[in-house]
């Protein structure tokens, strides 16, 4: 239905202006407030894929990139009070994972998609039709290049809320919190979102008779060590050794 959006900042020079308005708007339906004119190239820029640096038209300081960079830091800070507000009586280590549950790659991808930003994606011509609208690394990335452009055309009030709207819309908090004690699955998708390599569990030791038997097991991350956990079964000290991994992890 919505196909023809996908063009929509590939409009040409002689395009009708009415036309470049009646986009703009649908995009302010989005957003919940309207974009000022002066404003508009910034939220162009939040949607243009690196690609279109093929474009004589475009450098890469142009695209969405830079503005991921400052929106990924507004979207953690956001995230993080909302949840020290949402949960006033959980632990520093509580609200540390969930809020990983939520910034990571993933969830983005989803508010990304919620919102229909796939539509509005602007693409070289060199890279039409390979996906890349559809992308998890690229929506969450432009999600976060929206979050900057509000919050520097609109301030951190006017971004806040945009995000506390996406969240209480599109996101289960029960259904997040519910999965967080899933240690090893929260590292899993930890080092997704950081492009690392997956974990690797060792057995280091085993100790005991074989129907009492205690696990030591160490998890690997790019050949590195990162924690370590014993337990009755393989299963519980794989849990215990990507809790202490995590642990170490938001602790530097």
């Amino acid at each position: 239905m919505f196909n023809w959006l996908k063009k929509w900042f590939r409009i040409k020079p002689h395009a009708k202006k009415t036309e470049l308005k009646s986009r703009f708007n649908l995009l302010e339906k989005k957003l919940g407030f309207k974009i000022q004119p002066e404003h508009a190239e910034l939220y162009k820029r939040a949607l243009r894929h690196r690609s279109i640096v093929d474009n004589s038209r475009y450098n890469p300081s142009e695209t969405y990139e830079r503005l991921e960079f400052l929106g990924d830091a507004v979207l953690d800070l956001i995230v993080t009070e909302i949840l020290y507000e949402k949960f006033p009586t959980e632990n520093e280590g509580f609200l540390t994972k969930l809020r990983a549950k939520i910034v990571r790659g993933d969830t983005l991808y989803e508010l990304s998609k919620k919102l229909g930003l796939n539509e509005f994606l602007e693409i070289g011509d060199r890279a039409a039709g390979q996906g890349i609208e559809l992308s998890k690394s690229v929506l969450s990335d432009v999600y976060e290049a929206l979050i900057a452009a509000i919050y520097v055309t609109e301030g951190y009030q006017k971004a806040f809320e945009f995000v506390q709207w996406n969240l209480d819309q599109f996101l289960d908090f029960e259904d997040v919190v519910t999965k967080i004690d899933n240690h090893k699955s929260l590292l899993m998708e930890y080092s997704q979102s950081e492009k690392m390599s997956l974990p690797k569990y060792v057995v280091l030791s085993e100790d005991g008779p074989g129907h009492d038997k205690t696990f030591h097991i160490a998890v690997y991350i790019d050949n590195r060590k990162l924690g370590e956990g014993k337990g009755k079964s393989k299963k519980n000290a794989e849990q215990l050794a990507a809790k202490n991994a995590l642990k170490h992890i938001f602790s530097h």
